[in-house]
């Protein structure tokens, strides 16, 4: 098993990365398009915005009419959160420097092992 410092350094990255997932996920700049020197249009997975000094943001009005694309990335990235939140209770238990299952050495330090294979597979 890997010293305290070592997870809590991992799990600190792994927090990091759920966080950017978050973001990246809620971010609207994920395709670009600029029409004309002045009006620009950018297009999320949740929502369009559209202007040129003042910007103005609409919500997708529905699922059916969004490419299968959009759909498909919606999905890979509200699972890739899931998982990593997952993985971060998972990975809290097995660290050392917790004490959920001190007793119980060989189980934790399996634990934790399921909470980093669960980090990369997110």
């Amino acid at each position: 098993m890997a010293s305290s410092g070592m997870q809590l350094l991992g799990f600190f990255l792994a927090l990091v990365g759920l966080a950017a997932t978050v973001a990246a996920t809620f971010m609207v700049e994920w395709k670009k398009q600029a029409q004309g020197k002045t009006h620009r249009i950018h297009e999320g997975l949740w929502m369009s915005c559209s202007g040129n000094e003042r910007t103005t943001c609409e919500f997708h009005e529905s699922l059916l009419k969004l490419p299968s694309e959009v759909q498909a990335t919606r999905a890979v990235m509200l699972l890739s959160i899931f998982l990593s939140a997952v993985a971060l209770l998972v990975s809290t238990v097995g660290m050392k420097c917790t004490r959920f299952m001190d007793s119980k050495v060989e189980s934790k330090s399996t634990t934790a092992m399921i909470g980093g294979i669960m980090f990369i597979v997110a």
